[in-house]
C-alpha cells in the first residue's frame, strides 16, 4: 500500500478514536444527573471534558474483508467485519467510510465502540466531522462497567460545546429477561443537553418511572455534569414521622464555597413543632478537617412533650458543635469534638446526627504512637441528654482537664526480660456531688450510700514500672516471673461524704500518697494434641501475686475504677480493677485453664474456666468503696466465684458464645450471657439471654433477666422480612419491638420498618418510630424517618 494510503488509513483511525471519545462524552449527561443528587460534600475540582488519550507509540491494528481507496472521490472505505484497535480503543462495524473532501467519518451497521475505561457504546450509524465539533449517533446504547445503561434515539454533538440526546433513557438496573418488560426503575427525558462551557446538564420533560409507571415528572432541571465533582444545589429531600414531633420533611441545600470548603443548610418542617434549621460548614486542610454545625428551632407546640420535661419547658432551643481531626505527622494527631446546646435534651429529641447520643462526650485530644511507646492527653466533659428539666445528672458530671496516659517499653533487654513503664495524670473538678441514697432509692438504710463523684477538685499522678521474663523448660513448662512497683500521689480539695452515710473512714488529707510492690509468677503447661482431622491446645494456668495490703483502700475518691465485672476475660489479670483509683492488694492466686480446638471440617471450640483465691492480706474487693465497687462481684470472698466461657462456631453457620459466673459454694447462677446465632443465605437469627443476680448495693434489688432476639428471612428473591424483640422476664414487659420489610437487588434497595421502645424507668424516654428508605443506585436515597435506628 502506498505511503499516502497509509496516511489516509491512519486519519480514519484517528477519526474513529476521537469519535469513540465523543460517544463517551455523549453518554455522560444522564450519569451526571445521577451523581449530582448523590453529593456527599466531598472535596474536589472541576476537570476538563473527555478527550482522546492515545498513548504515544501506539500501533494500529485494522482488519476488514475489503479495503478500498477511491482516489477521485477521495473516499477510503473498509467493508465487511471491520475491526479497529488503536491505543486501547476498539471498534467493530460492518462498514467504515472516510470522506477527505467533506471531512466526515461514518461507521455503519451494528457499530460497537469500547473505550479504555470499559464503556461499551452501540449504534446503527455514527457520523462525525474530522474536527469532531459536530456529529451524531443513531440508536445509541451505552453499557458502563458499573452496570449502568443509557439509550437514546439520537445523540448529537453541536458546535463542539453542546451534546444533545433525543429521547434518552437511563437506568442502573440490569436488562430484564422478559420480553418487553421495563427495568425496575428508569429516568426518561425528552431532551438532554450538556453544555461543555458551563459544565451543566439540562433535562427537559424528565420523568422517573418505577415498575414501568411514571411516579415523578419534572418540566426541566439543570444539574452539574460528570466533569464537576461538586456543585451547589438542592439535595434529595427526606421525611420522618414520630410520636411527639409529628411528620417532618427535610430539605437540604448544598453550597460550594471553595475547593476546600463547602456547607449544607437544611430546613426541616415538623407538623407538631414548626421549622428546624440546621447548618453544617466543612473545611479541609492539608493535614486534617474541621466541621462546624449549628441548629435551632422555636417550638410551636411544646405541650406535645411530657409536662415538666426539658422538652416541654424550653421553646427556643439550639445547638452549636465543632469537630476537628488533624495529623501533625505520621505519629502525632490532635483534634476536638465539642457540643453546646440550649438545654440537656435538644439534640437527642430532634435526632441530630452525630450528637444525639444519650451521653455525648466533649473532648480535645493529642495522641502520639511510636514503635514501643504511646502518649495520649485529652480533656473531656459529658453531656447527659435526658428529659430531666433540673439537669441533675448533667450537673454531677466531672470536668476532666486533662487526663494524660503514657506507656513505654524499653527496646533493650533488661536482665533478659522486658521492662515497661506506665504513667497516668488526671485532674478534674465537679460542681455537685453525685450520690445514690440507699434509703431513698432502695428503701434500705443498712446499705451504704454510693458516692459516684464528690464535689470539688481532684488531682492524681500514678506511675508504675514492670519487669517480666519468660522461661521454657525442656519439659515444656512455661514460667514467667514478674516484678512491679507503683506509686500514687493525690491532690484533693473535695467535699467529704455525708456524715453517717459512709462507713469507709474517708481520708480528709490534702495530699495522700500510696504505693504498691508486687512479685508474681505465672506457670503454664500447654498440651498440643493432634489427630488425623483436628488440633487441640489445652493450657493449664496458675498465677500467684504477692503484695502488701492496698493502702488507703476505700478511703480515697474513686473516679475511674467504677465499672467492674468479674468474668473469664479478666480472670488472669494481675490487677482486675478497671482504673487507677483502686489497686489490688494482698496475696492472690488465679487458677484455671484455656482450651482451643480446631477441626478440619470447620468446627472451632474455645473454653476458659477458673477461680481466684485470696491467700493472704486484706481482700481489696471486700473493702468498703465510695462507689460500691467489689460488692457482689464474686471476688469479695476468700474463694471467688467460678467463671467460665465457651465458644463454638460451625461450618453450617451456627455459633454459640457463653460467659457465666457461678457461686463458689452452691454453684448458683450469678451472672451470664448466652448468645446463639445462625446464618446462611436465606435465614439469619440471634438469641441472647442475659442474667444478673440481685445486687442491692448497686441499686438492683431483684434479679435482672432479659431475652433479645433478632431475625431476618429471605422469603423470595430480593425480598426479606426482619424483626427484633427484647423481653424483660421479671417485669413481663416487651422493652423493644420492631418489624420491617426489605427489597434489595443490583440497582434498588427499599426498606420500611416500625420500632417501638419502652423505658420502664422513664416514660418520657419511651417512643415509637417509623422508618423507610428507598435507594436508587447512582441516583441517591429517599428517606422517611431515621431508618438506621428503625432497622435495628
Amino acid at each position: 500500500m502506498a505511503a499516502g494510503n497509509r496516511k489516509s488509513i491512519r486519519k480514519i483511525v484517528a477519526a474513529l478514536v476521537t469519535g469513540t471519545a465523543a460517544c463517551a462524552y455523549i453518554m455522560s449527561p444522564v450519569v451526571a444527573y445521577a451523581q449530582a443528587n448523590n453529593n456527599n460534600g466531598s472535596t474536589g475540582t472541576v476537570t476538563s471534558p473527555i478527550k482522546v488519550n492515545v498513548p504515544e507509540g501506539s500501533k494500529l491494528v485494522l482488519s476488514s474483508n475489503e479495503l478500498t481507496y477511491n482516489k477521485d472521490a477521495q473516499i477510503v472505505t473498509a467493508t465487511g467485519a471491520v475491526q479497529i484497535n488503536y491505543g486501547g480503543y476498539r471498534m467493530v462495524a460492518q462498514k467504515v467510510e472516510y470522506n477527505q473532501k467533506s471531512g466526515r467519518m461514518m461507521a455503519l451497521g451494528n457499530v460497537e465502540l469500547i473505550t479504555p475505561d470499559g464503556n461499551r457504546m452501540y449504534g446503527d450509524k455514527m457520523d462525525v466531522t474530522d474536527s469532531f465539533s459536530d456529529g451524531f449517533v443513531n440508536a445509541l446504547r451505552v453499557e458502563m462497567p458499573d452496570n449502568t445503561r443509557m439509550v437514546a434515539e439520537k445523540g448529537e454533538r453541536v458546535g463542539g460545546t453542546q451534546l444533545i440526546l433525543t429521547k434518552g433513557v437511563y437506568t442502573a438496573c440490569k436488562a430484564c429477561s422478559e420480553q418487553g418488560r421495563a427495568p425496575l426503575w428508569q429516568v426518561k427525558a425528552q431532551r438532554v443537553i450538556q453544555n461543555g462551557v458551563t459544565h451543566t446538564v439540562r433535562l427537559e420533560h424528565a420523568r422517573f418511572e418505577l415498575f414501568g409507571q411514571p411516579i415523578a415528572y419534572i418540566p426541566w432541571i439543570e444539574v452539574p455534569d460528570n466533569t464537576v465533582k461538586r456543585k451547589s444545589g438542592f439535595l434529595f429531600p427526606s421525611a420522618s414521622i414520630s410520636q411527639r414531633l409529628g411528620v417532618g420533611v427535610k430539605v437540604p441545600y448544598y453550597y460550594v464555597i471553595s475547593p476546600s470548603m463547602d456547607a449544607t443548610v437544611t430546613a426541616t418542617g415538623f407538623t407538631n413543632q414548626g421549622l428546624l434549621l440546621e447548618g453544617e460548614f466543612r473545611q479541609r486542610f492539608e493535614n486534617g478537617t474541621h466541621v462546624l454545625r449549628i441548629a435551632g428551632i422555636d417550638q410551636m407546640n411544646s405541650g406535645k412533650f411530657n409536662a415538666g420535661s426539658s422538652d416541654a419547658e424550653h421553646d427556643l432551643r439550639g445547638m452549636v458543635s465543632s469537630k476537628a481531626d488533624f495529623r501533625i505527622n505520621p505519629r502525632w494527631t490532635f483534634g476536638w469534638d465539642v457540643m453546646v446546646q440550649s438545654d440537656n435534651n435538644f439534640s437527642r429529641t430532634y435526632g441530630l446526627e452525630g450528637v444525639n447520643q444519650s451521653t455525648h462526650t466533649n473532648q480535645a485530644y493529642l495522641t502520639g504512637l511510636g514503635k514501643r511507646n504511646y502518649f495520649d492527653m485529652r480533656a473531656f466533659y459529658y453531656n447527659i441528654q435526658d428529659a430531666d428539666n433540673s439537669n441533675t445528672a448533667q450537673k454531677q458530671q466531672a470536668y476532666v482537664y486533662p487526663s494524660i496516659d503514657y506507656h513505654y517499653v524499653d527496646p533493650k533487654s533488661v536482665l533478659g526480660g522486658e521492662l515497661s513503664a506506665t504513667m497516668n495524670f488526671t485532674h478534674l473538678s465537679r460542681d455537685k456531688t453525685s450520690v445514690l441514697d440507699a434509703t431513698t432509692a432502695l428503701g434500705d438504710s443498712s446499705l451504704n450510700d454510693r458516692y459516684l463523684g464528690l464535689k470539688g477538685d481532684y488531682t492524681r499522678l500514678s506511675t508504675e514500672l514492670q519487669w517480666q521474663r519468660t522461661f521454657t523448660t525442656d519439659q515444656g513448662l512455661v514460667l514467667t516471673p514478674l516484678a512491679a512497683a507503683r506509686g500514687d500521689i493525690y491532690g484533693l480539695d473535695m467535699n467529704a461524704p455525708g456524715a453517717g452515710t459512709y462507713s469507709g473512714n474517708y481520708d480528709n488529707s490534702d495530699y495522700p500518697t500510696r504505693g504498691m510492690i508486687t512479685a508474681g509468677l505465672e506457670a503454664k503447661y500447654p498440651f498440643l494434641i493432634t489427630t488425623n482431622n483436628s488440633t487441640h491446645v489445652f493450657e493449664p494456668i496458675a498465677q500467684i501475686y504477692v503484695r502488701p495490703d492496698e493502702q488507703l483502700a476505700g478511703r480515697l475518691p474513686n473516679e475511674d475504677a467504677q465499672s467492674f465485672v468479674f468474668d473469664a476475660t479478666n480472670l488472669f489479670d494481675r490487677d482486675k480493677f478497671s482504673g487507677f483509683d483502686r489497686v489490688e492488694g494482698g496475696t492472690r492466686a488465679n487458677v484455671g485453664w484455656r482450651y482451643t480446638g480446631s477441626f478440619d471440617n470447620g468446627y472451632k471450640l474455645q473454653h476458659i474456666f477458673g477461680q481466684s483465691y485470696q491467700l493472704g492480706g486484706r481482700n481489696s474487693f471486700a473493702t468498703t468503696d465510695l462507689a460500691g465497687v467489689g460488692s457482689d462481684s464474686g471476688l469479695e470472698t476468700t474463694r471467688s466465684d467460678y467463671v467460665t466461657m465457651f465458644g463454638l462456631t460451625t461450618p453450617q453457620g451456627i455459633s454459640l458464645a457463653t460467659s457465666y459466673r457461678f457461686d463458689e459454694k452452691d454453684f448458683a447462677f450469678r451472672r451470664g450471657d448466652t448468645s446463639v446465632g445462625f446464618s446462611n443465605d436465606i435465614f439469619q437469627t440471634s438469641l441472647i439471654y442475659t442474667h444478673i443476680a440481685a445486687q442491692p448495693q448497686y441499686g438492683f434489688t431483684s434479679n435482672q433477666d432479659e431475652i433479645q432476639s433478632r431475625a431476618q428471612i429471605k422469603f423470595k428473591e430480593y425480598w426479606s422480612v426482619f424483626g427484633t424483640v427484647s423481653y424483660d422476664i421479671n417485669s413481663g414487659d416487651f422493652t423493644r419491638q420492631g418489624v420491617g420489610l426489605s427489597y434489595e437487588d443490583e440497582c434498588t434497595i427499599f426498606t420500611v420498618s416500625f420500632l417501638n421502645k419502652k423505658d420502664s424507668t422513664a416514660q418520657a424516654a419511651s417512643d415509637w418510630s417509623v422508618g423507610a428508605r428507598l435507594t436508587f443506585r447512582t441516583l441517591g436515597d429517599v428517606n422517611l424517618g431515621n431508618v438506621q435506628n428503625a432497622t435495628f
